[in-house]
């Protein structure tokens, strides 16, 4: 049997784990520069509040009534983090899917007990981490994304439930569950079993898997056989290496400074050479692009982006900057005040199948070890001792690239000058 075990409103819960007093308010958490709200309670779900709803668009009324709160990202991965280490005392094969989510496998475990080993489970997390959780519980990944969202919607399973892949339960619910609210059919996969009849979960499950492979992939063949309980599908099979990598953001404040642009190039150039390292590709290119705020009326508008070739395929951070460096060159002009620029990475190719160009500029293998050696460990030390703790350059004091984050918490849990502070009498 395999459980998923997933946060509830987990920014939000994070945030009430230290601040007890938002229980019962309605609370929500907003995205990079304070924009639009990311996360919500189920209080401020109530009122009305459409997950990525812009701040400055939000009623008064509602305004006055909620709490929202800048995203915390520091408090938020160490507590993800805390969670992972209590799912660990109940079982040596946790497999962690995103922020909030960890499938947690039980195998040779006594099948009889395990609904009260997940109830303790979930008990223990909220005891020792204050966030709630749900779980779903089944014998495949699939299954156990559908059991969970039962878990955290119809409270008469007290956050645990149980599906078995042929009970009259596991079929009442597949019947009604439309296909593209399960976990890997996207809307355009969607729209085109319709056409071949199938619109349930249900309904796919009894597809001959032969006909669900050659009208689309392995990966929905093999859902098909997760429904019918059999498992077939690893996570990697839902986690393709992505084919560019984008690193952009707005701006906390407009700017037309030549220096702190560089710096935002550089800064989302460096973000992104840690995501290329992370999936085990490299880059053949870089884009960068920037841009005015179209929503300042009056002002001139200008926009535009460029991309930069390498000399070969590379991950290393001193060549990504300086082919973006040369990118926001290439493109900027003075007397503008801008608003965002960004990174993006493309021909992305596989670090073990990559293939060396005639045309490419050759580098001895001791100079690509080095480069290798130099990323891998600047990527453990930001690993362990925190997020830009090596960097290349310093950035200056009160960049505009900054974020706006005007409404965030304490970051208790990772540092010392933010602790949390008792006070008695």
């Amino acid at each position: 049997m395999i459980a998923l075990v997933d946060c509830d409103n987990f920014y939000v819960s994070c945030e009430r784990a230290f601040a007890p007093r938002l229980e019962g308010l309605p609370v929500g958490v907003l995205s990079n520069n304070d924009g639009c709200v990311v996360a919500r309670s189920r209080e401020l779900k109530a009122l009305g509040v459409a997950m990525g709803a812009p701040l400055h668009l939000l009623p008064p009324a509602i305004r006055r009534q909620a709490v929202l709160l800048s995203s915390n990202y520091a408090l938020y991965g160490d507590m993800s983090r805390r969670v992972n280490q209590v799912l660990a005392e109940f079982s040596p094969d946790v497999e962690m899917y995103s922020i909030d989510e960890s499938f947690i496998g039980f195998a040779g475990f006594d099948t009889a007990g395990l609904e009260a080993h997940c109830h303790r489970l979930r008990d223990t997390v909220c005891r020792w981490t204050g966030i709630p959780v749900g779980v779903g519980l089944a014998p495949t990944r699939v299954l156990a994304k559908v059991a969970n969202h039962l878990a955290k919607q119809q409270s008469a399973y007290e956050g645990v439930c149980r599906l078995e892949a042929d009970s009259a339960v596991t079929r009442h619910v597949l019947e009604r569950l439309p296909v593209v609210e399960l976990w890997g059919v996207a809307r355009r996969t969607g729209e085109r079993l319709a056409l071949m009849g199938i619109d349930t979960a249900w309904q796919l499950r009894q597809a001959d898997p032969g006909r669900i492979r050659r009208a689309f992939s392995v990966v929905l063949e093999r859902l098909v056989w997760e429904l019918r309980g059999h498992p077939a599908i690893d996570l990697d099979d839902l986690a393709e290496p992505r084919r560019c990598i984008l690193v952009s953001r707005s701006f906390g404040r407009l700017t037309g400074e030549p220096g702190d642009l560089q710096a935002a190039v550089r800064q989302h150039a460096a973000r992104a050479a840690e995501k290329l390292r992370r999936q085990g590709s490299l880059a053949r290119a870089v884009q960068v692009f920037l841009r005015t705020s179209p929503f300042q009326v009056g002002e001139p508008q200008y926009r535009n982006s460029v991309v930069v070739p390498l000399a070969g395929p590379t991950t290393d951070s001193r060549d990504l900057f300086e082919a973006a460096g040369r990118g926001l060159a290439a493109i900027f002009r003075d007397g503008y005040r801008y608003q965002k620029c960004g990174v993006m990475l493309l021909d992305l190719v596989d670090d073990r199948a990559r293939q060396l160009s005639l045309l490419e500029e050759s580098r001895s293998e001791a100079e690509r070890d080095r480069s290798q050696r130099l990323m891998a460990t600047v990527d453990r030390l930001n690993r362990e001792m925190g997020r830009d703790t090596v960097r290349f350059g310093l950035p200056g004091k009160d960049n505009a690239w900054a974020l706006r984050c005007e409404r965030r918490t304490s970051r208790y849990t990772t540092r010392w000058d933010e602790l949390m502070r008792v006070k008695i009498g």
